[in-house]
């Protein structure tokens, strides 16, 4: 890609300024001009740094109205704060020169990088959403673009869009424009002669063509209009004058996408049809509805990409049988029916997972993606529809004594014609054994040979020890708890596990991770860092490529304050495994507490779809959102989260952290006596416990009720919660920001 410096050269330029310092500004070169400015690179000699200084034409400068404009540029884009919008440093006038100063940005403008032809589908999906993204910051605080355009969208060598240019926003209440002034103002910027593509016009929408007041919908349309252009090299609307291209605008639906470029997902159709409906009641209504449709299809695509990843292999031949083996494991029915038995049931098929994964002919679909349909009435077919699996396999456990049954059916989803059938009667002693049997019969049924390695990494067990499995099991189900007794009741058995079998990595891994969050949680005793340290070295010193003994270092650091290198461990991790237990929830803190909210907002999805029913993913996501100020999108995910923890809380009523999450969700729903009913209940039911009252105390400040607030925060340090990291980026308790007492029992960190 040719570098460029902020944004393009045009011919004729005034080079006057060069040599010269500005203020305290040395003017290095002219980087380019646009209709409105002069963009110069210069050395800032107060802070050593690099800018970009944006002048007003010699020609314009005396024109009050431009003037006025320029400074409104400044001032609407100075409002925001997104890295994906340019940032502007200051607005400065040095004897009768006035000008903007901004990042020095490097890279290319979208406008170019459109001239070599449409983005490939991964840049155009990832680009887009970092766009619509800039704009709901923009609209969040009543700031309209409406000049949005390629020649106003920065592309960055590391592949970041900044939106620049806010010179026709719309502030607040402003007056809009008329139609008359908006085509002068083009036609001022010779984008109206005959012969060339339409610029401004070809962006605008119907209402701001009309003359009509504009709102955040205006950019969407025009936003609609980019996104077309990078997907297809075309302009949805064009002509040769004004005249023709505002008859298309507001007559004519653009060409369908697919026309010009078949190899677009067909989602995207959909999506630019709603983001160029004319009638804006009609459009997208806000940009946080189009940026959700944008990353769950960048979801989609990086799923697709994974599982051709996954079933591709170096030979054409071995490609084309591997791609005819996608496998779903369905979780097995409990078919004791008793609650006890679950944690055994959801162990078992998570091990045949991973033990079917192991065969590199086989294209298995994760845990996260299977369990949305664990105890739903499914048939093959459905699943094979909805996942694009050739295979399902189900079956049955009854556990009786020592005894254990199992009954497993291998169902082709297109005939639904069973392939293999097996029902299995054994000791508990032999799981492992069976988990085995159960994939090589598999295997065999698929008419795959297996290589002398997968047989060996079949052969491997995390442990040879049943009573060790089993108390791990066991543990992990109330590791994801996080309150005091459920912590410690998930150390004592992780740490038995641990016991029983030395060799034991993941039982230490995991051991670690529970010690260090009640070391974070309830107190820093110095005991519970000790063995969080010790655990997790273990399991790094017995399997160093292990990616939960890296999760574990990495909740170690967390709880020790280093968010930095918590965050290097867990980015680290989840490369290597995608759905590594705790990895996400991990990153989210990590970063939540470094104040790098954007970063969690963007994996939100991934990490969601990851964790499937673990709540604790969402708290991170939603104090981000919050702390962002982007209300609509933060009511959108606690909606998602209340379903989750509502169904959780029929399976598991005495989850007391569960009950506080839903608390606080009520509270912003405006669902106040449901949000008080949750909150009491759970702090009757763990009246002493730090992080029960730290969660109380975000619930009665939803409900605008401060003293009892002040009063759990009081309780919650007393009991050991003493983040001031965290409290005091926590958008829930905003109602005491300022307060005395809040401020004594977390201060602000320096």
């Amino acid at each position: 890609m040719t570098a460029h410096r902020f944004i393009i050269h045009y011919p004729g330029s005034r080079n006057s300024l060069i040599g010269r310092t500005i203020s305290h500004y040395r003017i290095i070169s002219q980087l380019g001009e646009g209709g409105m400015g002069v963009v110069y690179e210069a050395e800032d000699t107060n802070l050593g740094r690099h800018v970009a200084l944006k002048f007003l034409t010699p020609v314009m400068a005396n024109d009050q109205n431009l003037l006025q404009r320029f400074q409104r540029e400044a001032r609407a884009a100075s409002a925001l704060n997104h890295p994906n919008i340019c940032t502007i440093h200051g607005i400065e006038q040095f004897e009768s020169e006035h000008f903007i100063v901004m990042e020095l940005l490097n890279g290319e403008l979208l406008a170019d990088r459109i001239r070599r032809g449409p983005l490939d589908n991964e840049s155009l999906v990832t680009l887009g959403a970092q766009i619509v993204d800039a704009l709901e910051s923009a609209h969040s605080k009543g700031i309209v673009h409406r000049d949005l355009k390629p020649a106003n969208i920065f592309i960055t060598s590391r592949g970041v869009a900044k939106i620049l240019d806010f010179g026709i926003a719309k502030i607040d209440h402003q007056q809009t424009p008329d139609a008359s002034s908006m085509i002068e103002t083009i036609r001022k910027e010779e984008l109206t002669s005959a012969g060339t593509t339409m610029g401004t016009v070809a962006y605008m929408s119907p209402e701001q063509a009309r003359g009509e007041v504009t709102d955040a919908r205006t950019d969407l349309f025009s936003f609609g209009s980019v996104l077309y252009q990078m997907a297809t090299g075309a302009l949805p609307f064009q002509g040769d004058t004004s005249a023709v291209v505002f008859d298309s605008l507001l007559n004519r639906d653009p060409a369908p996408v697919h026309q010009l470029n078949p190899s677009l997902p067909q989602e995207l159709g959909r999506v630019l049809d709603k983001a160029l409906e004319k009638d804006r009641s009609l459009r997208y209504q806000s940009a946080t509805e189009i940026k959700t449709d944008l990353l769950r299809l960048k979801r989609d695509l990086d799923s697709g990409r994974k599982r051709s990843a996954d079933i591709t292999t170096s030979g054409p031949a071995r490609a084309a049988k591997s791609s005819e083996r996608p496998i779903a494991v369905l979780y097995f029915e409990n078919g004791g029916g008793q609650k006890e038995d679950e944690y055994l049931r959801d162990g078992i098929t998570e091990d045949i997972i991973t033990e079917l994964s192991k065969i590199k002919e086989l294209h298995v679909f994760s845990r996260p993606t299977v369990l949305a349909f664990r105890d739903k009435p499914v048939t093959p077919a459905q699943i094979g529809q909805q996942l694009s699996a050739a295979y399902v396999l189900a079956g049955t456990l009854r556990r009786s004594g020592s005894r254990l049954r199992i009954s497993a059916q291998l169902v082709d989803t297109k005939t639904d014609f069973p392939l293999w059938s097996e029902r299995y009667d054994r000791e508990m002693q032999d799981i492992f054994e069976l988990q085995d049997e159960i994939a090589r019969k598999i295997a065999e049924a698929l008419r795959v040979t297996l290589s002398p390695q997968e047989q060996a990494d079949l052969a491997a067990k995390p442990t040879d020890n049943l009573q060790a499995y089993d108390l791990f099991l066991r543990a992990k189900s109330y590791a994801r708890r996080e309150s005091r007794q459920d912590l410690e009741l998930a150390r004592e058995m992780f740490e038995g596990a641990a016991s029983l079998d030395p060799q034991f990595a993941l039982a230490y891994a995991l051991a670690a991770n529970v010690c260090a969050l009640h070391y974070y949680r309830y107190g820093h005793s110095e005991v519970w860092m000790e063995r969080a340290k010790a655990a997790a070295e273990k399991a790094s010193a017995l399997q160093p490529q292990l990616p939960e003994a890296d999760i574990a270092r990495g909740w170690v650091c967390y709880a020790d304050g280093h968010y930095d290198q918590a965050v290097e461990l867990a980015r680290g991790a989840l490369e290597r495994k995608p759905d590594c237990e705790g990895g996400h929830y991990l990153l989210g803190r990590a970063l939540f507490s470094m104040g790098r909210f954007y970063e969690i907002v963007d994996m939100a999805e991934t990490a969601v779809r990851m964790a499937v029913e673990d709540y604790n993913i969402y708290t991170p996501i939603v104090n981000a959102l919050g702390a962002l100020g982007k209300t609509e999108m933060l009511r959108h995910w606690r909606l998602r989260r209340v379903q989750v923890l509502e169904s959780h809380l029929t399976k598991v009523p005495e989850d007391v952290r569960a009950r506080l999450a839903l608390s606080t969700d009520y509270a912003s729903l405006d669902r106040m006596d449901e949000a008080l009913r949750e909150v009491n209940l759970a702090v009757s039911l763990r009246p002493d416990d730090a992080s029960v009252l730290y969660n109380a105390a975000c619930s009665f400040c939803l409900l605008h009720k401060k003293s009892e607030a002040l009063d759990a925060l009081k309780k919650a340090r007393d009991a050991g919660f003493r983040d001031s990291d965290w409290a005091r980026r926590d958008p829930d308790l905003a109602l005491l920001e300022g307060d005395p007492e809040f401020d004594r029992l977390y201060p602000p960190t320096a």
